[in-house]
């Protein structure tokens, strides 16, 4: 019997017409502060506007995951599905976030060096239109985060020798956590927005009443030092799922289930994830049948596809 491997995100579609509301809100704002700093001649609006520029195509990638990994949900190209080209995205974001970042120290260091002049009364009024429509921005992406609830679901069983694939194991108490890095990396670009937007709101007060012009390339180096902190985050926790790493919680309560009543024994256990909401796994066991194996990690709601190997 065959079955399908369908493990996006529960929000996947709410999920994809969110990023799209951010990318044409960013792409308007990324025209109208390239516009702004040319008029102003505003070298720090020009600088974020083309920085939100490359924002505005990471966000357009997130969104082009998400509707590549809904059209080949269900393709026989892809062994597990195409739950992970949401952490491919994410990957791949994280990499412009990183080198987005880099830029923007080099011009800060340049500016600290070269300072120019800026016209900062009309470029603080852009800066604090960047900043509301990031905020607008975060606010539909809900804080980068997904919610998954619980729904019924229904088990596979295929009469291979050695191998019994359970699938969809979904229970009304429990469900698990969607962790969406497609989402998270938008957010966290829109983020780096909001950051850069208040670093050069503080910068052009400073300059403007202050007369603190060395301000601006200082907060272009401590935004720059933040953003890439979240860009290592994010290549951590992405690349992780791309390279199979062990979920080590996981692989702990499923040896728990299996191997608490004394009866049986793991030789080798394989925990990977497969979607936002779903992980896969492989079992190695002795003293106890498929069925009984199935059964125990059946509590093991993470678990959408099992396979089992007996001795």
């Amino acid at each position: 019997m065959t079955h399908d491997h369908v493990y996006l995100s529960p929000q996947h579609d709410e999920n994809t017409r969110r990023t799209l509301w951010v990318v044409a809100l960013t792409a308007a704002m990324m025209a109208g502060e390239i516009v702004a700093g040319i008029a102003f001649n505003s070298m720090s609006l020009l600088a974020d506007g083309f920085h939100m520029a490359t924002h505005a195509g990471a966000l357009a990638l997130a969104a082009a995951a998400y509707a590549y990994a809904k059209r080949h949900a269900r393709s026989g190209r892809y062994s597990f599905g195409a739950g992970k080209v949401g952490d491919l995205a994410g990957f791949s974001s994280a990499l412009i976030l990183g080198l987005v970042a880099i830029g923007i120290g080099v011009e800060s260091v340049q500016r600290l060096v070269d300072p120019r002049p800026v016209a900062f009364g009309e470029a603080t009024i852009i800066a604090i239109v960047g900043l509301l429509v990031n905020l607008v921005s975060a606010l539909l992406l809900g804080g980068g985060h997904s919610h998954s609830h619980g729904h019924g679901g229904h088990g596979h069983d295929h009469g291979h020798a050695h191998h019994d694939h359970d699938d969809h194991h979904h229970d009304h108490g429990r469900a698990p956590k969607a962790h969406d890095n497609n989402m998270r990396a938008a957010y966290v670009h829109v983020l780096a927005d909001a950051l850069t937007s208040v670093l050069a709101i503080a910068a052009l007060l400073g300059g403007r009443f202050l007369g603190w012009v060395w301000l601006d390339p200082l907060m272009g180096l401590v935004g720059a030092a933040v953003i890439l902190s979240w860009a290592w985050t994010l290549i951590r926790d992405t690349s992780a799922v791309l390279l199979d790493a062990c979920d080590a919680k996981l692989e702990a309560e499923i040896r728990q289930e299996v191997e608490g009543p004394g009866d049986a024994l793991i030789t080798d256990l394989h925990v990977w994830r497969v979607g936002p909401t779903a992980h896969a796994a492989i079992v190695s066991v002795t003293g106890a049948s498929h069925a009984v194996v199935r059964h125990r990690v059946a509590t093991v709601h993470e678990i959408v596809h099992l396979t089992v190997e007996t001795a």
